[in-house]
């Protein structure tokens, strides 16, 4: 397989300062009419909907002011609100209520330094107006989004205005990896997180934190062998794009991507167990298709454009490493499967095959956990458990090890027993 360097991908637009009504962006100063540098002391206490005619204001409380840049978004109809690095100290149950214009909203840190709101709209709206009023009391300075409910043709335009005039640009930063190390490089991909939360669970538990926890553990058990080089896609709460998660495999030449999920299924108590995927265009089954297709969709929760067309176009000699890595793929995931029956509560059909994009690197063999169901109390119980989480990392790694046993090996790394 490769080694190279990794790269830590985190989107950025580039912000401007644009009129609402010549560009589809809306801007709000911080009232100073100076630039101001991003801080995360800023904290979001309040927010609230006040609905008068055609006008909807989305209102948030800020401890203190800070730049905003709106513009919207069509398929489903939202309006992107971008801000520095927020901490929003906000009841869990925020956003789920329509209002006016507003069908919900979410929000969360989008990358570092950086946070985003995201407002599905119930009917076609742009945004009016964006300002910071600093006379909240005590000090406070409230960000309002003013709505305007407009006929389908107006927002279409507003919207392709914005789209035009909102440059959006992908810095990478690269990590430098010795070129003499022919250690096996994992990726491990912790999913969702920042403004993406995944599925929730009882007493507020939420797939983002949960899978970041396991991940985490996971690179430190991998680290402690010293047979591999480990790296995370996200190491903290922020959003990645699945694309950029794919680019960030790709670029660290990754001999191994391990995508870490836990699902819900509504209505589904008695539904559970770990279960391990490799990507296929052709669903292995509904289930599978139905989940791929919802994980697919944690770009546009998180107000990304969608890219439905493939990330390249193979030639011969991709198509046939494309092939070995499948290979390689199925492999992985047998002998994942084969380690964690003894330790974990498996799934009826615990082998499955879907198109999640998230596994499309046609050069890394790649596979997808899902630990469990958060709609089973039974496997949320073990999810959360040190005991639990110890021993299916075990078994983990034990997997890991002997998928790379020839390699290591080789390199004159310890023996993998059988």
């Amino acid at each position: 397989m490769h080694i190279g360097r990794f790269s830590n991908l985190c989107g950025f637009l580039l912000l401007a300062m644009l009129s609402v009504a010549g560009s589809g962006i809306a801007w709000a100063q911080n009232g100073t009419g100076a630039p101001k540098q991003a801080a995360t002391s800023v904290v979001a206490a309040a927010v609230g909907v006040h609905v008068e005619g055609d006008r909807t204001q989305f209102r948030v409380t800020l401890s203190e002011p800070v730049e905003a840049l709106a513009h919207l978004m069509e398929g489903p109809d939202r309006v992107i609100v971008d801000l520095p690095e927020v901490a929003f100290h906000l009841a869990a149950e925020n956003g789920a209520k329509r209002e006016g214009v507003i069908a919900s909203y979410r929000y969360g840190l989008f990358a570092p330094g950086r946070s985003r709101v995201v407002i599905d709209l119930a009917q076609p709206a742009i945004v009016a107006d964006i300002r910071i009023q600093g006379d909240a009391p005590g000090g406070a300075s409230i960000l309002v989004v003013e709505l305007k409910r407009v006929e389908r043709d107006e927002f279409r335009r507003v919207q392709a205005a914005s789209i035009a005039t909102a440059a959006k640009t992908s810095p990478t930063r690269q990590s430098a990896v010795e070129k003499t190390d022919e250690r096996p490089i994992i990726v491990i991909d912790p999913g969702h997180g920042g403004i993406d939360p995944g599925a929730n669970g009882a007493n507020g538990i939420v797939e983002k934190e949960l899978v970041l926890v396991f991940a985490q553990q996971l690179k430190k058990k991998l680290d402690s062998s010293g047979y591999y080089r480990v790296l995370l896609t996200r190491d903290q709460d922020v959003f990645i794009s699945l694309g950029d998660r794919v680019r960030a495999a790709r670029s660290a030449k990754a001999d191994l991507f391990i995508s870490i999920h836990a699902d819900s299924i509504s209505g589904g108590q008695d539904v559970r167990g770990l279960t391990v995927y490799t990507g296929s265009e052709r669903a292995s089954d509904a289930d599978s298709a139905r989940l791929a297709d919802r994980e697919n969709k944690a770009d546009a929760a998180a107000g990304i454009e969608a890219n439905e067309g493939p990330d390249e176009i193979l030639d011969i000699l991709q198509e046939l490493t494309s092939r070995e890595t499948r290979s390689f793929s199925h492999r992985f995931a047998g002998r994942l499967v084969g380690e964690l029956d003894a330790v974990a509560q498996l799934n009826k059909n615990p082998r499955r095959e879907a198109g999640f994009k998230v596994l499309r690197a046609h050069d890394v063999p790649s596979v997808l956990l899902e630990l469990g169901y958060l709609s089973s109390r039974k496997d949320l119980d073990l999810l959360v458990s040190d005991e639990w989480r110890g021993k299916a990392i075990a078994s983990m790694a034990v997997a890991i090890d002997r998928f790379f046993a020839t390699r290591l090996a080789r390199q004159g790394a310890a023996a993998v027993s059988p």
